[in-house]
């Protein structure tokens, strides 16, 4: 792992994406946030419906994306698995016309888990960019400390 991913920012990540995730449970269980004009309601609806479910997908992601981290840390996952079955999934940013339809608050909310997405993003691309045959910073301390690797 490159010096920027470590445990307790790992956890810190973790926190921040459990808080996050309920702020989302709670915007998205309230069906009545629209900004939507006569007529448009059904395509308010549509537009609530879509940004939800891929509002709240996004968030899952990042909610498994730091629990293998955190297995890893924790000795459960060697970094092959990791490499392997780790990595974060791409996801389109919301549409601006149904975001439009959106209150505030939710647009707002939206926004935060796509910036908060794009944070993981970066630290996984780093994380995979690095030279694989490198010992992870977790497998050199351990190497100098002469201690023997979790399995």
């Amino acid at each position: 792992m490159p010096a920027n991913i470590n445990p307790r920012i790992v956890e810190g990540l973790y926190c921040e994406a459990l808080v996050l995730s309920d702020e989302v449970r709670a915007a998205f269980a309230l069906s009545g946030r629209l900004n939507a004009r006569d007529g448009e309601e059904d395509e308010a609806r549509v537009a609530l419906s879509c940004e939800a479910l891929r509002t709240t997908t996004r968030m899952m992601h990042a909610v498994a994306w730091l629990l293998n981290h955190r297995a890893y840390f924790n000795g459960e996952l060697s970094e092959f698995q990791l490499r392997r079955y780790g990595k974060l999934a791409d996801y389109p940013e919301s549409e601006p016309r149904r975001l439009a339809m959106l209150d505030p608050e939710t647009r707002e909310l939206i926004q935060a888990t796509e910036r908060f997405h794009a944070r993981l993003k970066r630290l996984d691309n780093g994380w995979r960019e690095r030279d694989p045959g490198a010992p992870s910073a977790i497998a050199a301390l351990r190497e100098r400390l002469g201690a023997q690797p979790r399995r």
